[in-house]
């Protein structure tokens, strides 16, 4: 995970899960209106999840 990609993750969690799949960005988006902490935790998690 790049610099400008925690950037925009802290910034804009939805935008930074949109190339992960339709359903990481649905969670990532209910929790960020919800509040956004939780947005941030979660697309800082699937950011840097390492893909097999």
């Amino acid at each position: 995970m790049g610099i400008l990609r925690a950037i925009v993750c802290i910034l804009l969690p939805p935008l930074a899960v949109v190339d992960k799949g339709c359903g990481s960005f649905l969670i990532v988006l209910v929790l960020t209106l919800c509040a956004w902490l939780p947005g941030v935790i979660a697309a800082l998690i699937i950011c840097t999840r390492v893909e097999e």
